[in-house]
């Protein structure tokens, strides 16, 4: 058997690559002469550069940058030649706040701009900006105010690149479905910060379709990061892409899929929302083409009969139930988890057609 393993991150507890590593063990505890692939994953936030790494290599970029409350940071970005993956959550990203410093009325994403800013330097004009856990919504105004205070008169040299945005969200950037709306509250903002973080986003987006002749501001993905997906839509004309697609082009899975057996696939929390263009879901979305069964893990599972009707061959929660979340948030107690759970995969594999 050829089994591939594709597992996201468990948030705040494991990467990919060490939920991969985890599974790795429990499967050849199972069947020791399998032949395992493992790939980090991940949709566009965090992993997204060791991800991108592992497929096509290149070289980590450091530079001092300024965190969400205008603090200095060290972010490091990567370079593929003239071309820059960054990742917004290093420079812009929620884990760079602690819980009570948490205020998107404050928090912005001008470190995000001083990343792209010292990749165009240097030569990159293919910019691919992953949007996942900011701690941010601005609008992107950060971020376009970095570009204008490093480039000034010099700013149409960004006309020469090309952006593409990866996320998996497709919300507009503001309304009832907008990046403060929705996102805002996971960011430490209240009902009264949200209304003012949406009045903002809609004063700035008015203003800019008001000078620029079109508005970007209804596209899906505009409300990713905050807002800073319509930021680089509407100022610098990038194209969204989802972040799993442009990820499995990168590693050729269909080449890697067209010689295994099984895949299998995770995130920290499996429920309707995976199906909304999440790593699992789109990974679920290629294995099918090659008529792959596709096994779902999670350290929490919801919604398991939308998700087995889906096309997910299984769906399994890694941890027993009755767990305590102190406990199943703990990376040793997950990684067991994971190995013990793929430990039985002879038995798992009775139920799954292959």
């Amino acid at each position: 058997m050829h089994l591939v393993l594709a597992i996201d991150s468990f948030k705040g507890c494991l990467t990919s690559a060490e939920a991969n590593a985890a599974a790795r063990e429990g499967v050849l505890r199972a069947l020791p002469q399998a032949e395992v692939t493992a790939v980090p994953v991940s949709d566009g936030g965090e992993g997204w550069l060791e991800a991108f790494h592992a497929a096509k290599g290149g070289a980590y970029v450091e530079a001092t940058v300024l965190d969400p409350l205008m603090r200095p940071v060290r972010a490091s970005y990567l370079m593929q030649g003239e071309r820059a993956v960054v990742e917004m959550a290093r420079a812009s990203g929620l884990t760079l706040l602690r819980p009570e410093e948490r205020n998107p009325l404050l928090a912005t994403s001008y470190g995000t701009g001083q990343l792209v800013a010292d990749a165009v330097r240097r030569g990159c004009r293919d910019i691919l900006v992953g949007l996942g856990g900011s701690a941010t919504s601005d609008a992107g105004c950060g971020m376009l105010r970095a570009l204008r205070d490093a480039f000034g008169e010099a700013l149409e040299l960004l006309r020469a690149v090309r952006f593409t945005i990866a996320t998996d969200v497709d919300n507009p950037l503001y309304g009832p479905e907008g990046a403060a709306e929705v996102f805002g509250p996971q960011k430490g903002a209240t009902p009264a910060m949200i209304d003012e973080l949406d009045r903002r986003a809609q004063a700035f987006a008015f203003e800019s379709a008001q000078r620029m002749g079109y508005d970007c501001s209804r596209e899906p993905g505009a409300g990713a990061a905050g807002g800073l997906g319509y930021a680089f839509m509407q100022h610098l004309h990038a194209q969204r892409r989802s972040g799993i697609e442009l990820l499995l082009d990168a590693i050729d899975a269909d080449t890697l899929f067209a010689h295994a057996s099984l895949v299998i696939t995770g995130e920290g929390k499996a429920d309707a929302q995976t199906l909304r263009g999440k790593v699992p879901a789109g990974i679920l979305r290629r294995a099918r083409g090659h008529h792959l069964p596709v096994v779902l893990i999670a350290g929490q599972v919801e919604d398991r009969e939308q998700l087995l009707a889906a096309g997910f061959a299984q769906v399994e929660c890694i941890h027993p139930v009755g767990i305590p979340l102190k406990e199943a948030l703990r990376p040793d107690v997950t990684c067991r988890n994971i190995q013990h759970l793929l430990g039985f995969l002879k038995s798992f594999l009775l139920f799954t057609p292959i």
